[in-house]
């Protein structure tokens, strides 16, 4: 008995040491703030392979809700752009710039001594109506992946309880951040229908430390807040996520202030969080993946990049905005199909109304592109670019390519102009077999000259984009 325990006791320790061992191993590595180590952070296969994700920009700014509708293609540099911003989000900043229209319309509706802090009641009141898990329920419906919630935004007000006091006299206490935890509770829900949860934090701008207002391009650089107490604040607010929320995208706008020790908040959250991801807004030489705002890339980049654009105009909600500044439900899902084919991702923006509610018109888009990636979505998910992203079919069809493995998928923007589809730069394959996605059924095919064609089906299935699994053809 006591020769058995010995023996036991020792097959015990050596697997407590075998299992310490393999968990040394296998625990991920410390990372340490500087570039040489931020960069060996590799890019988390989930974000490789997300493709969609949901913007909201939800903020005191949703309580009036509107912006002019100039500048329909974000002509940044235009010279009458900031008076005319169409992005809502900056209605406090266009607010304060004599003649603009948000001014007029700010003292139309509210008075010339309604201050913007003002809107804070207002919204306290009008989010206690907000449902999170119904809000989460119609990003997972749409097809997307993970979420991106603006926790504070250029005006300092934040939508969680933050423990860090804005130092700054121009910010009301009342007006410091919302009564409810939005953040954490949209965190909950949006884990709870099983996909990932982001956060934006405006560290670029802060408008109750360096108030502004931005009226002319040079502004854009000399607004921003750089003194020491900005810093720490940031500094302090950002841990503050990080720690409490564990976001899996850490999305800072703008810029981010030297003193705010941007090297040290990257590290922290690699530490905290392994397999996240942070944008290229912080003003060092690091990121996961670029950002470029309502631009497409022109090929595949090897560098992962994702576009960040509204359904409409503006980030924030715009009640000016209707069908005509809606991206139609064909463009988008053609721009999604775009943007995966050449290594992207698409961080779609929703601007809910100040009670949560998302305009129906943008409810309309997120349902046409849900219901086309329930079909269409083994396109779109988990691919990787092929040889090429763009193509045209010999018949004149606009394509674009992805893969998975051994598998080439095809899809055509817009509808077939005939009966057969011949793509250029495909061989005969006796093992392979297309099918259109949604249908199993085997697809007639001739190979001739470095050409395949395929017979499409009599009657294809769903709208805007069709899409064909090529088995064994990416080979």
């Amino acid at each position: 008995m006591i020769r058995r325990q010995i023996v036991v006791s020792g097959i015990l320790a050596a697997l407590i040491s075998f299992c310490g061992m393999s968990a040394a191993q296998q625990a991920p590595p410390k990372y340490e703030p500087t570039l040489d180590s931020l960069n060996r952070h590799p890019l988390p296969q989930w974000y490789a392979g997300a493709k969609l994700g949901i913007f909201i920009h939800w903020g005191l700014y949703s309580v009036p809700g509107w912006a002019p509708l100039n500048h329909p293609d974000h002509d940044f540099n235009s010279g009458d752009y900031i008076k005319y911003n169409p992005y809502a989000e900056w209605y406090l900043n266009v607010l304060r710039i004599g003649g603009s229209p948000t001014q007029a319309y700010h003292r139309e509706h509210f008075g010339a001594n309604f201050s913007y802090y003002d809107f804070a009641p207002v919204f306290n009141r009008e989010s206690r109506k907000w449902n999170p898990d119904r809000m989460a329920t119609v990003f997972r419906e749409a097809g997307a992946r993970y979420v991106v919630l603006t926790s504070k935004h250029h005006e300092g007000f934040t939508l969680w309880p933050s423990t860090t006091p804005n130092p700054s006299p121009t910010l009301p206490k009342a007006a410091q951040h919302a009564e409810r935890d939005i953040v954490g509770e949209l965190t909950t829900a949006v884990q709870k229908q099983g996909l990932r949860m982001g956060l934006y934090y405006s560290g670029g701008y802060d408008w109750t430390f360096n108030t502004g207002p931005i009226e002319t391009n040079t502004d854009y650089e000399t607004v921003k807040p750089e003194s020491q107490a900005y810093g720490d604040y940031a500094f302090a607010q950002i841990l503050e996520l990080i720690v409490r929320y564990h976001p899996a995208v850490l999305w800072n706008d703008i810029d981010w202030p030297k003193t705010g020790k941007p090297l040290e908040v990257e590290a922290d959250y690699y530490n905290a969080v392994p397999d996240g991801v942070i944008d290229d807004r912080f003003g060092i030489a690091h990121s996961d993946f670029t950002s470029p705002e309502y631009q497409k890339l022109d090929k595949i980049s090897e560098k992962k990049w994702e576009e960040c654009r509204g359904l409409g105009r503006s980030f924030g909600y715009n009640r000016a905005e209707g069908e005509t500044e809606t991206i139609a439900p064909g463009e988008l899902i053609a721009l999604l199909v775009d943007i995966v084919s050449k290594n992207g991702n698409l961080l779609l923006d929703v601007g809910p109304e100040a009670d949560g509610t998302i305009p129906p018109v943008q409810m309309e888009r997120l349902k046409a592109l849900g219901a086309w990636l329930k079909q269409n979505g083994e396109a779109i998910y988990d691919t990787t670019p092929w040889t090429m992203a763009v193509g045209k079919s010999a018949e004149g069809d606009d394509l674009r390519f992805t893969r998975k493995g051994d598998d080439l998928y095809v899809t055509i923007l817009g509808k077939p102009k005939a009966t057969t589809l011949t793509v250029d730069g495909l061989s005969a394959n006796p093992n392979g077999k297309v099918t259109e996605l949604g249908n199993p059924k085997a697809l007639a095919t001739k190979a001739d000259a470095g050409k395949l064609r395929i017979t499409l089906p009599a009657q294809l299935k769903g709208d805007y984009a069709f899409s064909f699994k090529l088995a064994g053809y990416a080979r």
